[in-house]
């Protein structure tokens, strides 16, 4: 047999296009073509398990040859093979009526996943690297001969007889002088790490860079080594394949390691996921210790189509607070050359996306129910991730009200609705509202807490980057309840009861005092007031408006608040007009003594707060051994 023709094709430059194009993605050619490698060796044990291959299907693993010298890469396999006539139909015919097409619509396609997928190129994106392309193929089918094609990029072929004398069939790409660091064998490694890890076929990869004798072949013509063999790359039955059943927790842990090699945390625990209506899925996700500083590497969960790498990039089927998880997901429905523009249409992947939350939330709630003690453990590492999904999933949302815990500045933690019955008789206010105190800053808002502790009021801690919107989420969910950081008022003011103290002052003495801070404070942005509180309260309190601080605090982390985040701080600065360093302070000998007493009895209050720093922190430091003195 000895054919050339032309391709049917209405144009002369499908392959510069194909070339020009796809350039930036040109890695894919090897995904592809071991793609359809493995395709065809899991066909012929298809065929040989409905009986209707009845020959010993034998060792199906598939080698990668790199022969540095010969500038070549070849993909070979031991599949079902193709005859002349099958390779004259689904390469020059079905293949290229999709090029067709794809010449007259490329434009309309965003990106290489896009146009492969669309317009069935798989196979020809081996021209994005090669000058030549050589097909060497013997059918599984009794009689059949070895074919050969070759084609230079153009729509010329020619197919003749081949040499192959095994089953399968070889692809051989004669790299071009634009693409050689192809040739290089650290490259193609790293390629086959990340398409090819987890393959169902064995994968082999190995390199030629001398040609060898391997005796003769039946006509006595001397063979040559194909292959120097190394290792088999790829595990073909990685844990998400496998049943739970079958697993230990041991297992999960290896294969964690095994996808995230230099992560040196165990996973916190994981859920597998198996499904095969209305859609097929199955998976891992990991959940890892989430930093509370939520400096988190999203991007670790790896979808794969029957254990074909896709992407790492999965945020239109995996919700956006789940992206803080790791694992791998694994769906046939999810075709392998897949667009972000498919992704978002497809109805698939929504149902995909509402079915990875349920399982989230239901495995930890079950936690939850059967190992709270456990669970509690956990919640310092995985608490950012639950407040994250309430933020931004409502169904989620709605799960986790069940389980979302509060910790308190005793470490104690409580449900919802545990802490709403632990604080309703003591921290409702005048109006009815129940109101929870929280910090934010232990150390720093200390003297604000000893103030609530000391009127026996519970103090909650919110201490991550996402909780000043968190609180507001609470809030929602909660009827009648106000959330109040502690350091938002005078303690006082923050639950307000219908008692109040009296203010020991005259109206003279209030503006006397009023007056002399101002003068002492000499600030912007901050604004004094007296109050009547007990004497045993501090003398002066700097606080900043709850609201403002809150939307401020959401600025910061991008909750579309621009305004309050342009804002300068403003303090309120409150005078305890009861507190009998007040009335020494009226009772001085002089104004200079007056004002030196105001002004440090200030600076004692910006010192609680953490905002007495730099010269000012020097002179209140000189002005106290003075006053000592």
């Amino acid at each position: 047999m000895n054919e050339k023709g032309n391709i049917s094709i209405h144009t002369e430059n499908i392959f510069p296009v194909i070339k020009k194009f796809l350039y930036s993605d040109n890695e894919i050619f090897l995904r592809e073509l071991v793609s359809n490698a493995v395709d065809a060796s899991q066909k012929i044990k298809r065929l040989a398990s409905l009986g209707q291959y009845h020959g010993e299907t034998g060792d199906l693993t598939i080698d990668i040859v790199l022969n540095e010298e010969a500038k070549t890469i070849t993909i070979s396999d031991k599949g079902i093979g193709m005859t002349a006539d099958e390779i004259k139909k689904y390469i020059n015919q079905i293949a290229f009526s999709g090029a067709t097409e794809f010449v007259e619509k490329f434009k309309e396609a965003k990106d290489a996943n896009e146009i492969i997928g669309r317009f069935g190129l798989g196979f020809y994106s081996a021209f994005m690297v090669a000058d030549v392309v050589e097909i060497q193929s013997l059918s599984y089918q009794d009689g059949s001969q070895s074919a050969r094609w070759v084609c230079d990029g153009s729509t010329e072929f020619e197919l003749t007889d081949g040499n192959r004398t095994y089953r399968g069939t070889d692809i051989i790409l004669h790299i071009n002088k634009d693409s050689e660091e192809f040739l290089d064998k650290g490259k193609i490694q790293g390629i086959l790490d990340k398409y090819a890890r987890f393959l169902p076929i064995p994968i082999r990869f190995g390199t030629k860079t001398t040609s060898e004798p391997d005796g003769e072949d039946e006509e006595g013509k001397t063979k040559y080594k194909s292959v120097e063999v190394d290792n088999i790359i790829n595990n073909t039955h990685p844990a998400w394949t496998k049943s739970p059943s079958e697993l230990k927790d041991e297992d999960y842990i290896n294969f964690y390691r095994e996808l995230y090699p230099y992560t040196f945390d165990e996973p916190l625990f994981w859920i597998h996921l198996n499904v095969d209506y209305p859609f097929n899925l199955t998976g891992i996700l990991y959940f890892p210790k989430v930093k509370n500083d939520f400096e988190v590497q999203k991007d670790k969960i790896k979808l794969y189509s029957r254990q074909v790498f896709i992407t790492d990039e999965v945020k239109d089927i995996v919700p956006e607070f789940l992206m803080l998880l790791h694992g791998v997901i694994d769906s046939p429905d999810i075709p392998l050359n897949v667009s972000r523009s498919f992704l978002q249409a497809d109805s698939n992947v929504k149902k995909i996306n509402t079915y990875i939350t349920k399982k989230v939330a239901d495995k930890l709630n079950e936690l939850f129910k059967t190992e709270r003690k456990g669970f509690e453990e956990k919640w310092n590492d995985i608490a950012v991730f639950v407040k994250y999904g309430m933020l931004t999933d409502e169904k989620f949302a709605e799960k986790a009200l069940d389980f979302c815990l509060l910790k308190n500045t005793n470490g104690e933690l409580f449900t919802l609705t545990e802490y709403a019955a632990k604080v309703k008789d003591f921290q409702q206010d005048k109006d009815g509202n129940l109101v929870y105190l929280y910090a934010s800053d232990l150390a720093g808002q200390d003297s604000y807490i000893a103030s609530a502790k000391q009127k026996n009021y519970d103090v909650l801690v919110f201490d991550s980057p996402i909780d000043s919107h968190f609180v507001s989420l609470l809030e929602q969910k909660s009827e009648k309840t106000q959330l109040k950081r502690v350091d938002a008022d005078i303690i006082e003011n923050l639950i307000k009861k219908e008692e109040k103290a009296s203010l020991e002052l005259s109206t003279e003495e209030t503006e006397q005092v009023k007056t002399l801070f101002e003068k002492a404070i000499s600030r912007d942005h901050m604004k004094v007031e007296v109050d009547a509180l007990p004497t045993d309260a501090l003398p002066v309190t700097v606080t900043m408006d709850e609201f403002i601080r809150r939307m401020k605090d959401m600025a910061k982390t991008g909750g579309g608040m621009g305004f309050y985040g342009t804002m300068p701080d403003s303090y309120k600065v409150t005078v305890n007009g009861n507190h009998p360093l007040i009335k020494r302070i009226l009772n001085g000998e002089n104004q200079e003594e007056q004002q030196q007493l105001a002004k440090q009895a200030f600076d004692l209050a910006l010192l609680s707060r953490g905002l007495l720093t730099g010269a000012e922190l020097t002179d209140f430091v000189k002005r106290s051994v003075s006053l000592i003195g």
